[in-house]
């Protein structure tokens, strides 16, 4: 049974979330602050963490930092009352998988989990470990190297190769990178996509103008061509 943490300050949430996922049969376990729920991820290695953003102690986003710094592959998911578009690009390029904005219906926020659970489950069947010509990448550890040299991708940038790498050769359409890397509402148009392709295109690629390792299926999305693993 899947194990889920949440890390949220305000008792009454905690409860409410606590009894629902309880009654859908996930093990639940329980922080009210963010320093508190760091260390219950790291000792007890949750399957998944809801985490709220507005934390004493350490916020959400300081957290998530951190578990991804710590190379802590665990599916986040973050709940906040903030709406705003710069929250939820800070929160996503903190680490987070997805985000909820408070209030929400408990048919979305169970869809959500059901939705990074099997994502993640799905990850164990992919390659943490490739190499595209003179650039090695650490899915695992989110590092990636050229030569002895460390390469800074972001964590949005990481996500897209893990759903690359994953799709083994097939290509991935605009509307899938939407859904798992974005999430639902971060960002509603596939220019969006093409734009970071893009920028992942002038870290990783050679000559990104006649790109070697992320090419263009035309009409459908990319797709990523075969490494050393």
């Amino acid at each position: 049974m899947s194990r889920i943490l949440i890390i949220e300050d305000e008792t009454s949430m905690r409860r409410a979330l606590t009894d629902l996922l309880s009654a859908e049969g996930y093990r639940v376990l329980t922080a009210a602050d963010g320093e508190t729920g760091l260390q219950r991820a790291l000792e007890e290695k949750p399957d998944l963490i809801l985490l709220d953003v507005m934390l004493p102690r350490l916020d959400g986003f300081a957290v998530c930092a951190e578990l991804r710094r710590l190379s802590r592959a665990v599916p986040v998911l973050m709940l906040t009352a903030k709406g705003q578009i710069e929250d939820r690009v800070t929160g996503l390029d903190a680490g987070a998988d997805d985000y909820l904005v408070k209030p929400f219906s408990t048919e979305e926020l169970l869809a959500r989990v059901r939705a990074l659970l099997r994502r993640f489950q799905r990850h164990g069947k992919a390659a943490e470990r490739f190499r595209l010509g003179e650039i090695e990448i650490d899915l695992a550890r989110q590092t990636a190297r050229r030569g002895k040299k460390p390469l800074h991708l972001t964590a949005r940038e990481f996500a897209m190769l893990r759903l690359l790498a994953e799709a083994e050769g097939e290509p991935v359409t605009r509307e899938r990178f939407l859904d798992v890397v974005w999430g639902y509402t971060a960002f509603p148009t596939t220019r969006t996509v093409d734009n970071h392709i893009a920028g992942l295109r002038s870290k990783i690629e050679p000559n990104p103008d006649d790109p070697r390792w992320i090419t263009t299926v035309h009409g459908v999305g990319y797709r990523l061509e075969a490494g050393e693993k």
